[in-house]
This record gives C-alpha cells, sequence and structure tokens, in this order.
C-alpha cells in the first residue's frame, strides 16, 4: 500500500520512526510530504498536501502527526472528500477505518509514544471499509459536504 506521511517539527522524530516501520516492518511504500528536520514549520500546508495527494491517488492513506494531532486533522478535513480521524486507541484507530471510512489518521506526539503509534498505525491499515449501515452514514457527511462546498464556492465567487 502507498502511504502519504507528514508531521510538523514537534512530531518530526516521530514520523522518522514510523515511516522506517511502514516500511521496513510492513513492507508498504512511503512517501513523505514534511517536514524534514526540527526546524518550525506551520502543520496546514503538510496536512493539506497529505489529503490532497489522497485525492489525486498518489498515495491511498495517509498518517500526519503534530503536537496532539487535532490541528492536522482539522487542517486535512478541509480538503473536499478526506475524512481524517484522530486515533489514540485500538478501538478509535479500528472505527476510523471501518465505521468511517476515514483515508487519513491523525497522532499527537505530545499525547502517544512511537511505540502506541506504531500498533495503532498496523491496526488501521490492517482494515477495509466494508459499507453497510456505515456506508450508509458516510454517504450522509459525504452528500452534506457537496452541498456545503458548492455553496461556499458560490459565496466566495460574490466576495
Amino acid at each position: 500500500m502507498k502511504i502519504g506521511i507528514g508531521a510538523d517539527h514537534n512530531a518530526f522524530e516521530a514520523k522518522e520512526e514510523l515511516k522506517n516501520y511502514l516500511t521496513q516492518e510492513l513492507g508498504h511504500e512511503v512517501r513523505d510530504y514534511g517536514c524534514y528536520s526540527v526546524d518550525a514549520v506551520d502543520y496546514p500546508g503538510i496536512a493539506f498536501k497529505v489529503g490532497e495527494a489522497i485525492i489525486n491517488n498518489e498515495v491511498e492513506r495517509g498518517i500526519l502527526i503534530c503536537g496532539t494531532g487535532i490541528g492536522v486533522a482539522i487542517s486535512a478535513n478541509k480538503i473536499p472528500g478526506i475524512r481524517a480521524a484522530q486515533v489514540h486507541d485500538p478501538y478509535s484507530a479500528e472505527r476510523a477505518q471501518l465505521s468511517n471510512n476515514a483515508q487519513i489518521i491523525t497522532f499527537g506526539a505530545k499525547i502517544i509514544g512511537v511505540d502506541v503509534m506504531k500498533h495503532l498505525v498496523k491496526e488501521y491499515l490492517s482494515l477495509t471499509f466494508k459499507g453497510g449501515n456505515s456506508g450508509r452514514k458516510v454517504e450522509q457527511i459525504m452528500e452534506k459536504e457537496k452541498e456545503n462546498y458548492a455553496t461556499s464556492v458560490d459565496n466566495f465567487k460574490k466576495c
């Protein structure tokens, strides 16, 4: 599987460890969308790149990490069509995929350690969305997003 990964400076070291784990232990192809050092960087642009890579079929799933995992989740969810879910335990990692068909999971490097992240990544990547009752709910979310996107574009054009 092709995985997009990104982090801000607060999570640079965790990202590097996860990259190695994904490639060496799980056998996935990883594309790194930044950051590339511990120098301060704003996370929205990195989250946008990972979300856009999924929409453009460059990668199949994404992993984003910042200090809390909240900022990258909010940012990635601004990309139309993206569902990013912050996960922090095995059940949320499972449900991100099975209930929400989330293409991206996010972590807080100041909240959980890399070993926990590795466990959650393995769980998340091992699952495939099946639809069913959850499919109906995800479709409702996507329909609302399409409706809001059209309205937002129209309102933006009026500015």
